[in-house]
């Protein structure tokens, strides 16, 4: 699952990775990891991400579709 940081936080807010970075108090490599899949967030970081966005988790999380999932198995 691919996690939607920067597009919830331009959606939610309008904010950038870098505003969403200060709001948090954290590193702004450490915001930029998460939103290119690089690193995960921690628990208490997804609710810290979760409150300070005006989201749930679900809302964060792209699933794939089922129909490109089913591409890449019959091309593999």
């Amino acid at each position: 699952m691919k996690i939607k940081i920067k597009d919830t936080a331009r959606t939610n807010k309008n904010w950038s990775l870098y505003k969403l970075a200060k709001v948090l108090d954290l590193p702004q490599q450490t915001v930029y990891s998460w939103a290119s899949g690089r690193t995960q967030p921690s628990y208490e970081n997804m609710d810290r991400l979760c409150e300070a966005l005006n989201c749930s988790v679900g809302e964060l999380f792209e699933a794939e579709p089922v129909q490109q999932k089913l591409n890449l198995a019959v091309n593999q």
